[in-house]
């Protein structure tokens, strides 16, 4: 090992600093004292950036990486209000002057559970599995959304535990339609309706929500091992 002058970097600068001052008061030249070799890093540090993985080109699969007894997923949508569209929620045509403008039919009840049990399931949101930009989903069922959802998690192995959906709008008041929606969805679902729960609040007239401008919809979602 060759020797190394203590005046060559900051690292033997502070080194000098700390040997014996009888050492240091020495005749012997700081030239031949000799410092251990640092030894380079065979691995280099991971930053943050640089260990990012991008979600989009994780290819999807039904098998969820660990299996677990149970999984607890959510769901949320939200679609503008406007005249001439039919308002389709659960599957079920609601009397109303506007309904969702959307590329499919705009079931703000049905993409917001299928949302939830694709997140239980730690698969990809439902834009990416039926994108917009796809023209064979314009106008359609999301019916067939649902379907595809609970294909992939039986497919899993997992059974829907219970659900539990929340609507929120202003008009019209949906009384007088949960619980044939209730059953729509249960039905959808392949579940009995003991196990979906849905309720409707208004946005007290706060927001576009509470302005009849749009319509939004949370679910909770428990999936039980088979």
């Amino acid at each position: 090992m060759a020797a190394t002058s203590l005046s060559a970097s900051p690292i033997a600068a502070a080194t000098t600093k700390s040997l014996p001052h009888s050492l240091l008061r020495s005749n012997l030249p700081t030239s031949s004292l000799r410092l251990p070799q640092t030894r380079p890093r065979t691995k280099p540090l991971l930053c943050a950036s640089a260990a990012a993985v991008d979600v989009d080109q994780a290819p999807a699969t039904a098998t969820p990486t660990k299996t677990l007894p149970f999984r607890v997923g959510h769901g949320f949508d939200l679609h503008r209000l406007e005249p001439g569209y039919p308002l389709i929620i659960g599957g079920i045509d609601i009397p109303h002057d506007r309904g969702c403008e959307a590329h499919s039919d705009g079931d703000v009840l049905l993409h917001c559970v299928v949302d939830a049990i694709l997140g239980a399931l730690g698969l990809p949101d439902i834009g990416q599995i039926f994108p917009d930009s796809d023209p064979k989903w314009r106008g359609a069922s999301s019916s067939v959304f649902i379907k595809e959802a609970v294909r992939l998690m039986h497919e899993a192995g997992y059974e829907i535990g219970n659900l539990d959906a929340t609507l929120i709008l202003q008009r019209p008041k949906l009384s007088p339609h949960k619980e044939v929606m209730r059953a729509n969805l249960a039905k959808l679902l392949g579940v009995d309706p003991s196990v979906v729960n849905l309720k409707a609040k208004t946005h007290e007239k706060v927001d576009s929500l509470g302005e009849n401008r749009s319509i939004a919809a949370h679910t909770v979602v428990l999936l039980m091992r088979k």
